[in-house]
């Protein structure tokens, strides 16, 4: 299944998705089907946005998207991400120094 369920038969394009949430370092996190990062054109170093409209539903935009250079393998930029966001109050008080 996917984690896709069909909501409603007339409108095949109307799908529900459902992900548990996960740890990821000091966060919370969720992972994309690959069905829903291809409909938003997203890549690994995306930038997401989440919108809350007047009805409460919170709506997934595409932000801008970034380039990686083809020398940088994607492993070792979600692991320079890992670290930095573990890490963000150790380089928070190198900064302020």
């Amino acid at each position: 299944m996917n984690g896709v369920i069909k909501m409603n038969e007339n409108n095949p394009k109307r799908v529900r998705i459902s992900r548990k949430v996960g740890k990821m370092g000091n966060s919370l996190g969720i992972s994309l089907p690959k069905k829903l990062a291809d409909k938003l054109n997203i890549v690994q170093g995306d930038e997401i946005e989440f919108i809350e409209n007047d009805q409460g539903d919170i709506l997934i935009k595409k932000v801008r998207q970034i380039k990686i250079p083809e020398s940088v393998r994607p492993e070792v930029l979600e692991a320079f991400f890992d670290v930095f966001e573990e890490d963000q109050g150790i380089l928070a008080n190198l900064r302020d120094r």
